[in-house]
């Protein structure tokens, strides 16, 4: 049995910063002691490193079907990327065609996935058409091990359900300790706006941003979290972008209710600027909900910082711009919704680190140990301690990088973030303990990459 030591790094996890080593046996992490204590066949160098956990991105749609075409990413390129970017597990969501039962949705997505991924990953499913037969499913699919299911109050007519099946949904999870993830907008207000926009010959991509307003998020949000509360069920809010609806997050957690919020990396560092980009350049920024001006940001990261948003995720659901977003011209509505994303999330953090708006720790904490919990994978994943696997990055907090679509390893034509410097860098990756990423070499392979049953959320009482 081959013991691999990792030593001289500072380990940082959501709750310690300690200079230790740390001996991987058999994919898992067996110590974490003192410098020079512990003994192995192989030793990884991390002297001036950062020892972290493997990311935890609890938000992708690879090979998502939308708006007439495909994400760009599978589930090879997708785990690859994600790995290279120090994201070691990804909980996806399998999508339900209406009239169709959950399992047969579950079924293609365990299809698309299985032999195919760098890295560990896990399903949410996408409820699309809450009936009778759809809430017995809910039940079967947390006995074994998906226990999260996303409702949309956004996109009539794809996914969207009404206030009536969202609170049936809600009901039955809290019985079958499931955890209800929505996406918090006024679809049917929006649409009116949309059409309105147009009829008026408002068709660029900046557009998208103004007819999907924060006003309507916030009340969306509002109403998902009085439904909840009438079912007594748990409440995950997606990609959280506006001051008003973190305030009813807030509200709602001062109230004392099981209610979370995640918010993402575009919301953070883009902006209705993006949106707003000439030559129909914007397109590039296109998702839901969409990219807020500049003075929602403040907002986000208070609420990373009291614990109001307590999840970063990437919603990484990447379109080429040729060809996909470009669907899109003239018609603002037609573009593909989503932006990738799933490699640059760790080190887009840790910059936050940089630039004085998250602890280390917290850096952690929400990008790694609090995804793990909320979607029942800790402590195997999210933590780097005894018996956890051994889901290792070694980072290089000094090292610089410049973010671009010609370095990145996204199946992609863009990058949303292109030309941003940015401090800190991965080195080297260890998924279950083998190398996937080392010393900035792939060294992995499709199909390491295990599917990953959860339990419920570790946050409920």
């Amino acid at each position: 049995m081959s013991r691999t030591l990792i030593h001289g790094g500072l380990v940082i996890t959501a709750s310690d910063e300690i200079h230790a080593d740390v001996l991987i046996e058999d994919g898992r992490i067996a110590a974490v002691g003192a410098a020079g204590v512990l003994t192995a066949d192989r030793t990884i160098d991390a002297t001036g490193k950062y020892v972290i956990p493997g990311g935890v991105d609890a938000h992708t749609h690879m090979e998502l079907p939308f708006g007439g075409t495909f994400a760009s990413d599978t589930f090879e390129t997708g785990t690859r990327a994600a790995a290279w970017g120090g994201t070691t597990t990804i909980v996806d969501f399998a999508v339900q065609s209406v009239g169709r039962p959950l399992r047969e949705g579950l079924d293609a997505w365990h299809a698309k996935a299985e032999g195919n991924c760098a890295i560990d990953y896990g399903f949410h499913m996408i409820v699309s058409d809450v009936n009778q037969e759809t809430l017995k499913e809910m039940d079967l699919l947390v006995e074994e091990g998906v226990t999260s299911f996303k409702q949309f109050m956004a996109y009539p007519g794809v996914f969207y359900s009404d206030d009536g099946q969202i609170l049936r949904a809600m009901q039955r999870s809290a019985e079958n300790g499931g955890l209800i993830m929505m996406h918090a907008e006024n679809g049917i207000a929006i649409d009116v706006l949309v059409e309105q926009a147009l009829a008026r010959g408002e068709t660029d991509p900046r557009f998208h941003g103004e007819v999907r307003k924060a006003l309507l998020e916030a009340e969306a949000t509002h109403r998902a979290i009085r439904l909840a509360q009438v079912a007594g069920a748990p409440l995950y809010v997606v990609h959280v972008s506006a001051t008003e609806a973190v305030a009813e997050l807030a509200r709602a957690r001062d109230e004392g209710l099981n209610v979370f919020g995640e918010t993402c990396p575009q919301y953070l560092f883009l902006s209705t600027d993006n949106l707003a980009e000439p030559d129909f350049e914007g397109a590039k920024y296109v998702c839901s909900t969409p990219l807020r001006p500049k003075e929602h940001q403040a907002a986000l990261w208070r609420g990373l910082r009291t614990n109001d948003l307590q999840v970063v995720s990437t919603d990484h659901c990447p379109f080429c711009f040729t060809g996909q977003k470009e669907l899109g011209r003239g018609d603002f509505s037609k573009i593909p919704n989503g932006l990738p994303g799933v490699e640059h999330r760790m080190d887009l953090l840790h910059q936050a680190v940089v630039d004085g708006h998250i602890s280390r720790r917290r850096w952690i904490e929400i990008a790694c140990a609090t995804p793990a919990r909320m979607f029942g994978l800790y402590p195997k994943k999210g933590t780097i301690a005894p018996g956890a696997d051994a889901d290792v990055v070694i980072y290089d907090p000094g090292a610089e990088q410049v973010i671009s679509a010609e370095t990145h390893h996204m199946n992609v034509d863009y990058s949303a973030y292109e030309g941003k410097r940015i401090t800190g860098r991965v080195e080297t990756v260890l998924s279950r303990g083998v190398p996937v990423i080392t010393e900035r070499e792939y060294t992995g392979r499709a199909g390491h990459g295990v599917y990953t049953p959860r339990s419920t959320c570790q946050y409920l009482n």
